[in-house]
């Protein structure tokens, strides 16, 4: 007679046991993936912010009013201070392409600059140091370091 060769319920079991095991140390790696898909979404918009700053720049420095820190000069229709666009509006918003229609502009705005966070978000605790949103924040000088920047705060996400 041949003898049937199989599993017995016990190696089953352990191995169930042990699967099991696996799944509850590796779940709560696969259950924050929406934060950081809203934290890398913060982070895109922070360079399309950056990158539309940059090109106002320099198409501001062609017409030469890089230096100048008026916020009534333009640069095709985009409002701008030191050659960069402004935190308003008129300024980032129009430079920054869908802006306005996929992004929501935090209200009442916290702290300085203008920010920007997802549609429909909840923007309840939001602090200047504590959320989940990108902040712009216009020039202020020409010199190093007061030019225009954006910055993620996510710590909400």
């Amino acid at each position: 007679m041949k003898k049937q060769g199989g599993f017995t319920l016990i190696e089953l079991v352990v191995v169930i046991v042990i699967l099991g095991i696996l799944a509850v140390t590796a779940a709560p790696r696969f259950l924050n993936l929406q934060s950081d898909a809203r934290e890398s979404s913060l982070q895109g918009l922070k360079g399309a912010m950056a990158g539309a700053a940059s090109i106002v720049y320099g198409k501001a420095a062609i017409q030469g009013i890089e230096t100048q820190a008026a916020p009534t000069e333009t640069v095709e229709g985009i409002a701008v201070a030191y050659g960069y666009p402004t935190a308003t509006s008129a300024g980032i918003a129009l430079a920054v392409d869908g802006l306005n229609e996929d992004w929501q502009e935090l209200s009442p705005a916290v702290g300085t600059g203008i920010q920007y966070t997802f549609k429909g978000q909840d923007q309840t605790g939001y602090t200047q140091i504590t959320g989940c949103y990108v902040r712009y924040e216009e020039a202020t000088s020409t010199a190093v370091g007061l030019t225009a920047k954006a910055e993620v705060i996510d710590d909400k996400c």
